[in-house]
């Protein structure tokens, strides 16, 4: 075989993206991403491994977890110190700073070890000024070494407190209570096939403006054994959304959709995998958020629809998000949407339907978590 064809594209759709990785050695397929947004990634032998963290350093310290954080500023801070305070201790030494000499005139006054250095060190970068210790105009060096550290201080400072304000305003936090239904459901609306997900925000401070996306992710095995995955962009109908109460978003079974051809029998043998996303603007800091997780095949449950969890009260609508996550059954026909448009357009030909009626009172009443 040669190395054109291995690198022979299975898939061939339009307007798609195709990148290939490994398979898993166990043959099990892995996840192209967790229910909880996260892509099971990891980079190996990656050129300058350490360049790009430290070249952003503002980035990594904001993105590495909160106790690491700490750790590092107040590193930070304890190496500073030590720095400037072994500064001290050499100017004080060169010139001849000592306890005896007490007709001298020391360049910082009662400095006479690393100790003192130290405490002084400390005492002008934290700005405690207790005046025991303190600088004379005798050294022009130890001059220049306090104005470097004082102004490193506010340099420092201004890092910490930019990162902490930062870290505690991440997007990933807005980003948790934000959330997808755990599951997707294809149901007719409006006489056409739809696959749809619910999308709800858990705070009581609303949404500005969010936009709605969906890529349909397929795996390709192979001849020589990469795995090819191919992107495509699935059609929202309902993009823009302002999520006050919890919304639906709706994808069409139409012609031009990957999954018109896709039927009930065919739908757990399949191997995709449905990418949703939700970009947004909160309204409190005004600051852009983003909100993903995938469902698979086994995740999407043909013939049901989410229950209604939005009431009219006098004042003010109520939201019973207990409902968020529930189904229950409807009439769905269990053919594709190829096949259910063919058959519209064709009265005689007789498909086969889910009916509620079929289901006893139990299994109506059934719901997915």
């Amino acid at each position: 075989m040669s190395s054109e064809r291995a690198d022979e594209v299975i898939i061939n759709t339009c307007f798609t993206t195709v990148h290939t990785v490994g398979v898993h050695n166990d043959g099990r397929r892995l996840r192209f991403m967790h229910k909880d947004g996260r892509f099971p990634v990891v980079f190996q032998k990656v050129p300058r491994d350490w360049s790009p963290y430290l070249l952003d350093i503002f980035t990594t310290l904001v993105e590495i977890r909160w106790r690491v954080m700490l750790l590092v500023f107040s590193l930070s801070y304890i190496v500073s110190w030590l720095f400037f305070g072994l500064c001290y201790w050499f100017i004080a030494f060169v010139h001849g700073d000592n306890i005896d000499d007490a007709a001298g005139n020391p360049c910082v006054v009662n400095v006479y070890g690393f100790t003192s250095a130290f405490l002084f060190s400390m005492e002008t970068q934290a700005t405690i000024g207790y005046g025991f210790r303190g600088m004379t105009e005798t050294c022009m060096g130890a001059i220049i070494v306090v104005t470097a550290q004082d102004v490193f201080s506010c340099l420092l400072d201004t890092i910490i407190i930019g990162i902490v304000i930062a870290k505690m305003a991440s997007a990933r936090k807005r980003a948790q209570t934000v959330g997808f239904s755990r599951l997707a459901v294809v149901n007719l609306r409006d006489g056409v096939l739809c696959l749809s997900w619910r999308l709800g925000d858990f705070r009581g401070n609303h949404i500005l403006e969010g936009v709605a996306r969906a890529q349909l992710v397929r795996y390709s095995q192979q001849f020589e054994g990469p795995v090819a995955i191919s992107y495509q962009d699935l059609e929202i109908h309902n993009r823009d959304l302002v999520l006050a109460t919890p919304a639906t978003v709706v994808h069409k079974l139409e012609p031009g959709s990957p999954l018109y051809n896709l039927s009930p029998d065919g739908l757990l043998e399949d191997d995709f995998e449905l990418v949703v996303s939700f970009t947004y603007t909160g309204d409190s800091t005004g600051m852009l958020h983003q909100t993903r997780t995938s469902y698979t095949p086994a995740d999407i449950h043909w013939g049901q629809r989410f229950r209604d969890m939005l009431k009219v009260g006098r004042k003010r609508y109520k939201v019973d998000y207990a409902l968020f996550n529930e189904t229950t059954w409807v009439t769905t026909p269990l053919l594709s949407a190829e096949q259910y448009d063919r058959g519209r357009s064709q009265p005689g030909l007789s498909m086969p339907v889910k009916r509620n009626c079929c289901c006893t009172e139990e299994v109506m009443q059934q719901t997915f978590f």
